[in-house]
């Protein structure tokens, strides 16, 4: 800010080559995380090998950490009509939506927070219709991790992390939330990219990049991402996570350790690039993250040590 550091971001990166290898770490590679919303993808895998059946689009919401424009409410609201249940089955906390500019616009309107805004209806709605289409209990006891779903779902971890969680706390918006390895979390993600995860990691990762703009919304990073790269399937995830991988393999995985989402981008990008993805595409402004002054710029996030030389822009 203004010439001078005023924080600096400490975390942990890897990035995974075509034969699945490390090929990039900094920061310890193996430390147990909470993936938070990075897990979707993981979820949405074990959904759909246990009968969850949708057009792209509305898989690609399952997925997402949207940003509550229209076609999020409304895909949300559909997927639920596939199940005969309405929003108030959504076991999902009520919020406002992610995108500001979206917030403001409902509470102009004189709205306050629902189930369907918030960002993870979708995939809430999409445990819902798992649950009806197996017949299992779908109250709000889906939320249980000794749920049938939530025990689905924890034992396909194993196979695309390499291990199996190694403890089950509570996401932000009450669904179990699992702990692996960064390096598990980017094993997983290749997986689901390139195969094998089978048929149901190849619809997910199909649907979220047939439909970036239904994982986000269309100013949310994680969908410029997407847009910007083709094949690349990406998810970022509360205090500081985010993870990608492309169908050949190469897969990436960062926290960060004090949990500020800022950095993201830029190591993201940085590993990607290091990694030989062409990142050519994609807008510098997606990860310069401007720090203002008085409503104008004063300074900018920058890398430093391993991957500094690694970001386009450095």
């Amino acid at each position: 800010r203004s010439g001078h550091d005023e924080s600096v971001h400490h975390g942990a990166v890897v990035a995974l080559d075509t034969a699945g290898a490390v090929a990039l770490r900094v920061g310890d590679p193996d430390i147990a995380i909470y993936p938070r919303s990075s897990m979707k993808p993981l979820q949405a895998t074990a959904m759909v090998a246990h009968g969850l059946d949708l057009p792209d689009d509305l898989l690609a919401l399952v997925c997402a950490s949207h940003d509550g424009h229209a076609q999020h409410i409304a895909g949300s609201r559909a997927i639920l009509t596939r199940a005969g249940l309405d929003e108030s089955a959504l076991g999902n906390i009520a919020d406002l939506p992610l995108d500001p500019r979206e917030a403001e616009a409902v509470l102009r309107a004189g709205g306050g927070r629902t189930a369907a805004q918030m960002n993870c209806s979708g995939k809430h709605a999409g445990m819902l219709l798992t649950c009806v289409t197996n017949g299992w209990a779908h109250d709000t006891s889906y939320l249980d991790p000794t749920h049938p779903l939530q025990q689905a779902i924890t034992e396909s971890l194993a196979p695309i992390t390499g291990a199996a969680a190694t403890h089950i706390g509570i996401d932000g918006c009450g669904a179990p939330a699992h702990v692996i390895t960064l390096t598990g979390l980017a094993r997983a993600f290749a997986a689901i990219a390139g195969g094998a995860a089978g048929d149901a990691g190849r619809r997910v990762h199909a649907a979220m990049t047939a439909h970036p703009e239904m994982v986000g919304g269309p100013r949310n990073g994680t969908t410029l991402i997407m847009a910007s790269i083709p094949g690349l399937m990406a998810k970022d995830g509360a205090e500081g996570v985010f993870a990608a991988a492309l169908p050949d393999g190469r897969a990436v995985a960062m926290k960060v350790a004090d949990g500020a989402n800022r950095p993201r981008h830029a190591v993201t990008i940085a590993a990607l690039n290091a990694l030989g993805v062409d990142v050519s595409a994609l807008d510098p402004s997606v990860w310069q993250f401007p720090i203002l002054g008085h409503g104008r710029p004063v300074g900018t996030l920058r890398l430093v040590g391993d991957l500094a030389a690694a970001l386009p822009s450095a």
